[in-house]
This record gives C-alpha cells, structure tokens and sequence, in this order.
C-alpha cells in the first residue's frame, strides 16, 4: 500500500492514530523556534523496531531469533497510544535498523507508514537504528556508508524532503560522528550508553553522562579544543541510577542481584521487578534529575528507549501498562516535563553551548533501597570537559567520602582499530586512572587527598568547593 492512501485509510481516518487533539491542529510546541534548554525539563524516548536482536547490519545479526511476527502495526500503534494517553503533546523517535527500514513484508511497510503518519501529526523523529554495537562488529567506512543509505531510505517513505535531526546510534566511534556532522549535516546522535561495561558482551563506560561534543580521539571524550572537535551532540540512550552503575554487567537475579544498567529501562525495571518496584526504581532515577540535578544543572533530562517487540514477547497489556504508568506518573510528580525527539534536544543543548568550555554538570543521589541501589549510600558526580570524578560515602556511618571515579579527558585517548564480524572488538571504554567499576587494582577507592598532587589541583580549578 501506497503511504499515500495508507495515511488516508488508517491515519486520518482515526484507525491508525488518536484522534488529533485541538492544541496539536497548530504546530507542536517547540517545532516552531528554537528549543529553551535552560530552566526546563526533558525526556527524550525512542521505540525501536527490527526484525532480529542485535541487529548491526543487513548481513550481521548477533542473535538469529526471527522477531518479525512480533513487529505488527498493531502492537507500536499500542505502544504509540499508550505514551499518548496522559500525554497528547508528547513527541518520540522511532529507531529502524537497516532492516526494518528495507524489510517489503506487509507488518513492516504498515509500521514504516504509521511512524511517517506520526511524523507528519505530531512531529515525532523518524531515524535509523544501526543496532546498538556497529563499531564492534563493523569497519567504520562500512558504517557510514549504511548511515548515508538509511537516511536516504528514511527520506523516500517520510516524504516532504524528510531528514532525521540526529540518529540513534548504540555505540558510534568518533569517525563516525564526524561523518554525520561533515557529510550529513546532523548534528546529534545517541552514540553513547552511558556506564555500559561487560552486558550484552560489550561495553564502552567512561563518558559523561550528559551531551558532549566528542573529541576525534575518542567518541566517549569530550573534546578539548578546535582541534579535536566534532560537531556532533553525543547523547546517552538510557538513564541509570549511579549507585547501580557501579557495578560490572549483572549477575542475572532481578530482585536480589545487581545489574548496572538499573534505572528507566523497561527490562530493568517493570519487566525485572514488575510493576509498582519497577515504576518506583524508575521515578527514583528521574528526581536524581529533575529535582536536585535540575537546582544543580539548571536543567534535567532523562533517556529511554524501548524496543518494540516487548509487547509481543512479554505481552501487550504490561507494556503498555508499564508506559502510561511511567509518562503519566511522570507529568503528575513534574507536569513541566517535555517529551521531545532525541533531535530536538540535541538541537536545544548545542544551541545553547557551543563547545565544552562551559558546561559542568553534577549530580548527587541517595539509593533508593531496591535491589542494588544501596539506600545507605551516597555517591556525587562531577563532570565537565577535563574529566569525570565520582565520590561515595556510607552516609548513615558518616564515612568519609572516597573517590570511586576519576576519568581523565586532558590526556591523549585511542579508539580501538576497525572489527569485523569475524574480529570483534567489544569493549570501547575510556578507562584510566581510577575507574567506578573497581576491576583492576588502582581502581580500590581512595579519599580525595590521596591524589596526586596534579591532579587535585585539576579537580580544585573546576570545584575548589571540594578543598
């Protein structure tokens, strides 16, 4: 079916979207200026769609399950409806991976024309999901070759000159980010998981975890001047809880272990723990940032992005479920939150820092007390563009707060050389002084005067607060 009648048949005729409030007759808000970054709160959420897990090509597929039959425009309309329901204005990314994008099978041409009708009604983004691993299975000229060729693709069925303002990218290395910038004008990308180390058998832990410009270097490191800059916003895909992502990997309970990327994710949360624990872990992690993180940073913003077979797999009720719980107890405990494309707040970050040379994000948070986020616990993170620090202390003991972290960015950084799905190369971190995940023997924690007299006074310029 044409998208030309498809939008007639099933998007405007009320079978394929909600019907179109009053307010979204007009431009959507946002759409019609540049976004205010400061002084507001965001989220930004991705439904993913593919046809195998950890896709990374059309030809490399890391798990060869078929997920196809779980991709219906029945279940990403429900998925479309659910965000929607206590949240009319709301705008989302859709994420394909190359294959979904090219996939002719009726279920996929139904889904690519309802995320273009989506574009079209509500301003959502409509972008390309090269998996989450490309750098560690793909040569970078490979991948940017498949960037150029999916924007293209997205181009044709969205219509209207359509361009994504930044894709969704798992891990992107630092080639591939100047490619986007240089070569496709797009200026944003979620290229990062932030504290991602050894789960689903890779990881690349050491950014930060706000936007940054990457350097040329290494797209976990901020660049440090006009030398190494790249014009490209590096966004995370998940928001975590810190006092969880200190761990390496999980040990697989749900409830009793610990897993590290802990926080907004839906299978970390609702699926994990169901649904009243999950949606308490989750809106635990969002006031990390939106209240005390939001007086800190002058602004918050949460990540999330789900996949799309979740309905099909764990079931359609609970997900959608798990969604309107998540976006309407959001609005209830912050109604000022805005849920933007991944594009546009982006877009509001870079047009409100130029480079690096002025933003330093912190962020303090006490575990909430469910699984591994320890309530007894407090940990406090500094970032800004000459390195990370986290420091932790036992805050019913009152123990002294020692350094877990401590990232340097002013120092020289490699990226590993191109894979090949024959040689994989899975982890991308940038680890090196003293690292939160605690796995080698420089890494046991130490108080902050133990430091190397060089670096304190590096750590004092940006916070003497902490002499």
């Amino acid at each position: 079916m044409q998208r030309r009648s498809f939008i007639k048949n099933t998007a405007l005729s009320g079978a394929g979207l909600l019907a179109v409030p009053e307010v979204l007759k007009t431009m959507p808000p946002g759409l019609s200026g540049p976004l205010p970054l400061i002084g507001r709160r965001f989220i930004t959420f991705c439904i993913m769609i593919r046809t195998t897990p950890w896709e990374v090509s059309r030809d490399v597929k890391l798990l060869p399950r078929d997920e196809s039959n779980w991709h219906t425009l029945e279940g990403v309309r429900a998925m479309r409806e659910a965000f929607a329901e206590n949240n009319p204005n709301g705008r989302l990314t859709w994420g394909f991976t190359m294959n979904a994008l090219e996939d002719k099978r009726k279920n996929y041409c139904e889904i690519r024309d309802y995320a273009a009708a989506c574009q079209a009604k509500y301003g959502d983004e409509v972008t390309y999901f090269p998996g989450y691993f490309p750098a560690m299975y793909l040569p970078r000229e490979r991948i940017n070759k498949e960037i150029s060729e999916a924007i293209r693709t997205i181009g044709g069925f969205v219509g209207n000159r359509y361009r994504p303002q930044s894709i969704i990218g798992g891990f992107l290395p630092a080639d591939s980010l100047k490619y986007l910038a240089e070569k496709e004008d797009i200026h944003v990308a979620q290229a990062v998981i932030w504290s991602q180390h050894n789960v689903d058998g890779g990881g690349a832990d050491g950014s930060p975890s706000y936007p940054y410009y990457p350097s040329t270097e290494h797209f976990c490191k901020p660049a440090q001047g006009k030398k190494d800059f790249i014009d490209c916003v590096n966004l995370d895909g998940w928001t975590v809880d810190f006092i969880c992502a200190r761990q390496s990997g999980s040990n697989g309970h749900a409830i009793t272990g610990y897993n590290s990327r802990r926080g907004v994710g839906p299978i970390e949360t609702y699926i994990g723990w169901g649904l009243d624990l999950g949606n308490r872990e989750v809106m635990h992690t969002q006031s990390i940032h939106f209240d005390k993180g939001y007086e800190l940073n002058k602004f918050g913003w949460v990540t999330n992005i789900w996949e799309a077979q979740l309905v099909y797999e764990i079931g359609k009720e609970f997900i959608c479920n798990a969604l309107k719980m998540w976006v309407g107890d959001t609005l209830k405990r912050w109604p000022d939150v805005r849920f933007v494309t991944f594009g546009e707040f982006g877009n509001a970050w870079r047009n409100h820092y130029r480079n690096n040379d002025d933003w330093s994000y912190r962020f303090v948070e006490r575990g909430c007390g469910l699984g591994d986020s320890y309530n007894n616990l407090e940990i406090r993170w500094f970032q800004n563009k000459a390195f990370r620090l986290a420091l932790l202390h036992d805050w019913h003991k009152n123990t002294p707060e020692k350094v877990i972290d401590f990232t340097r960015y002013d120092v020289p950084a490699h990226e590993p050389p191109d894979a090949t799905p024959k040689s994989p190369i899975k982890d991308w971190s940038l680890i090196n002084r003293i690292n939160q995940k605690d796995l080698r023997p420089q890494d046991n924690p130490i108080l902050l005067q133990e430091l190397q007299d060089d670096e304190k006074d590096l750590i004092f310029r940006y916070y003497p607060d902490l002499k």
